[in-house]
């Protein structure tokens, strides 16, 4: 047995990223990236102008910061560095109570949608253009069941059970005003007539307006309140414009604009009534806690006024001098303030709890105005006893006057504020919407992305591709395993031409389609001329003139160098045989335009002799020998002897006999002719053998005692990913895409 070659691998470059040559990858499938690209785009423009559009109402409220309270009194809690009021009016606009009552006036919880043709139904429904508002759009092709525009439903009430809410439900329009509900098994749930109400089967509905084509379908989906009330709180945009401005903008995305407007509007409306409600409802609690003091403010007043009086009379009507004057201003304005705070603290005890912050600043205030009146006592005691009981009793004359006025006209004030007139909140701008440029698609940016993941995608897949196919792409990789190439063949193009000849040659019974006798020019040929040469060569050394060509798998061109080698060789004189080794799927009779009967397993099988089986071609000096019917044992004809017999004679009859094998990962027979060549050679095709698999071939091949002569790199394509292109003579300029098999 022969020493098994050795086959040295390199990875010297396995764990580098060859930049370079992923650039020359995307070069080379430049026009797949474009067409994928290309598709993206188009479906992005489609989808851009396909697309409902999205609309955005719009509407503009202001809140105005209460600086004094009800009573009055300067607002306290403003001293805790309160946040705006801004805050607290948007969670009132989003509450269940406006959004709910919203929901329920306009009957949001019922969604109706015509039912339009897949795709572009829609589209076309939007573009009828009714001069007469209840003109409807005739149906095309006859499709009476979708809408096509100029359709509508209103549905002023619709109770179902409990297990129907939330369900796609189907509205089929009637004649002359009749309907039919289906729920979503497509069973009848009612039917009746528009203008009249309908209670059957625990459904209870009411339509108040029908405009469509008899047949036409709707879809209708009756949700729970709560749910649709949660739905528009979070499709409702509220946001404060500015920081601590007062202005709330309300914003509301919807592909019907009417409605839209008419939910901003609806929610503008119900918010400033809730607060002018809420308004007045503050104003009446804080009149009813006046009236009751104003009664006790007003007696101490007089009785303040009568004990006045009574000490100028007795003591003559002393005056005030200067120095107590001014003592007693300031005693007043101190005494009114803290009675102030008083009054609202009474106010306050019915609202917060004595651990609130604005009642804890409130406290502070007082206590605050107490130390600066307990020091302005001292400086009354140094005044003359006559000065001060006067000082003390008109200041409690001009105290209880202070506070009697202001609660008297804080009174009228609340009196009118109770009257529902007036809130904090007005309504700036009211809900419109621009029809002119939707919202939503924004039709450049959805084309801008869509083909930049387009061509993202088909780099990726090319890339994906590449690393996925670790096909052999240079000669110099098969080299690298241990095993000379004794020639690269490019692709031509030609050769898929010669295979469709081939196919009418057969059914016209003409000629046959080889590529070395149509086209002897082409640059594939010439690359086989070169292999002639090599081969003239090296054979002088061999045991026999038989030449083996095999590969390691199927579809990598066995055939098509086989024949066209050996075409290029009997064009010299030397007399060639061709012989179809593949029994199972060889298809040499094919390329020759003849039958498969009489060929190799008929002279094995002793079915016919060797000068049946053997087939002359156009080409002089150049004969053939089919695969013959395809025997059940193919293995085993060729380890009989009759084979061995065969190719002696064969041998003695011509100066070169090719045989043209099956691939050895496939079957074993290459191995059991191998034996039996004196040359041999594989066919390892450019982009399509990954490294492992020619290791692998040549390994078998090595196993079996079989020495491989070299490798013919098949079918090279000119890629800027390839490092080098070889030919005969040097770098080729191909322009070929074929396979050559």
């Amino acid at each position: 047995m022969q020493q098994a070659p050795v086959v040295n691998v390199r990875d010297d470059d396995n764990d580098e990223i060859d930049l370079l040559g992923l650039f020359g990858t995307l070069i080379d499938h430049k026009w797949l990236i474009g067409a994928i690209t290309g598709a993206f785009m188009v479906a992005g423009a489609a989808y851009a102008v396909l697309a409902t559009p999205v609309y955005q109402a719009n509407a503009l409220l202001q809140v105005e910061a209460k600086k004094n309270d009800l009573l009055g009194f300067s607002d306290v809690s403003s001293m805790l560095g309160k946040e705006s009021p801004s805050a607290t009016e948007i969670e009132l606009i989003k509450s269940r109570a406006v959004i709910g009552k919203t929901v329920d006036e306009l009957k949001l919880a019922i969604i109706v949608e015509p039912s339009y043709f897949p795709i572009f139904g829609e589209f076309i429904a939007r573009r009828f253009n009714n001069a007469n508002p209840d003109e409807i759009a005739n149906p095309l092709l006859g499709m009476t069941s979708y809408a096509w525009g100029g359709e509508s439903l209103k549905i002023a009430r619709l109770e179902l059970p409990q297990d129907k809410l939330a369900k796609k439900l189907t509205f089929i329009a009637g004649e002359n005003g009749s309907f039919q509900l289906f729920d979503e098994t497509d069973e009848l749930l009612v039917e009746g007539r528009v203008g009249e109400p309908v209670d059957q089967r625990g459904v209870k509905l009411f339509v108040e307006e029908l405009r469509a084509n008899p047949g036409t379908r709707f879809r209708v989906i009756r949700k729970p309140r709560l749910t649709s009330i949660l739905d528009y709180q979070e499709a409702l945009d509220v946001i404060e414009r500015g920081k601590e401005s007062g202005i709330i903008g309300l914003a509301l995305e919807s592909t019907e604009p009417e409605l839209a407007v008419k939910i901003l509007n609806k929610i503008s409306e119900l918010y400033v009534e809730q607060n002018v409600q809420r308004t007045s409802a503050e104003a009446a609690q804080s009149l009813e806690f006046l009236k009751e003091q104003l009664p006790q403010v007003k007696s101490d007043l007089e009785k303040a006024g009568n004990a006045l009086n009574s000490y100028q009379t007795r003591t003559k009507s002393v005056d005030i001098s200067l120095e107590t004057k001014a003592i007693l201003d300031q005693i007043v304005s101190l005494d009114t303030a803290i009675s102030q705070l008083k009054l609202q603290q009474a106010e306050m005890d019915r609202k917060f709890t004595r651990q609130h912050p604005a009642y804890r600043a409130l406290l502070a205030q007082i206590a605050e105005l107490s130390s600066k009146q307990q020091r302005l006592a001292g400086k009354v005691q140094d005044l003359p006893s006559t000065q001060q009981e006067l000082l003390s009793l008109t200041r409690d004359v001009e105290v209880g006057t202070a506070i009697y006025t202001q609660l008297l006209n804080k009174s009228q004030e609340l009196d009118v504020m109770r009257a529902g007139t007036v809130g904090n909140v007005r309504l700036i701008d009211t809900a419109d919407v621009n029809l002119i440029k939707p919202i939503k698609p924004k039709k450049v940016l959805i084309v801008l992305i869509a083909t930049f993941l387009g061509g993202f995608l088909a780099v990726l897949l090319v890339l994906l591709r590449k690393a996925l196919n670790r096909g052999l792409e240079s000669p110099e990789a098969i080299e690298q395993l241990g095993l000379p190439v004794y020639a690269s063949i490019p692709y031509s193009v030609l050769q898929k031409n010669e295979e469709e000849k081939s196919t009418r040659a057969k059914r016209s019974g003409k000629g046959i389609s080889v590529l070395a006798v149509n086209h002897p020019t082409d640059l594939a040929i010439e690359a086989l001329r070169s292999l002639r040469t090599s081969l003239h060569f090296a054979m002088h050394e061999a045991g026999n003139n038989r030449l083996m060509i095999s590969g390691p798998s199927p579809q990598v061109g066995k055939t098509f160098v086989s024949v066209n080698l050996a075409a290029v060789i009997a064009q010299t004189g030397q007399r060639v045989l061709l012989i179809d080794v593949d029994m199972r799927k060889g298809y040499l009779h094919k390329v020759m335009n003849t039958s498969s009967t009489n060929g190799l397993s008929d002279v094995l099988a002793k079915r016919c002799d060797l000068k049946t089986a053997i087939h002359k071609t156009e080409i002089d000096n150049f004969d053939f020998i089919s695969r013959g019917q395809i025997p059940p044992n193919p293995s085993e004809l060729l380890m009989h002897r009759n084979f061995t017999e065969l190719l002696s004679q064969v041998s003695e009859l011509y100066d070169l006999v090719i045989l043209d094998t099956p691939p050895l990962l496939a079957v074993t027979d290459a191995a059991i002719v191998g034996r039996q060549s004196g040359t041999n050679l594989i066919v390892a095709r450019f982009g399509f053998n990954p490294s492992r698999e020619v290791e692998l071939t040549i390994r078998r091949f090595a196993q079996n005692g079989i020495e491989l002569k070299g490798a013919i790199f098949n079918g090279v394509e000119k890629r800027a990913s390839a490092k080098y292109g070889y030919g005969a003579y040097g770098y080729y300029n191909y322009e070929y895409q074929s396979d050559n098999s």
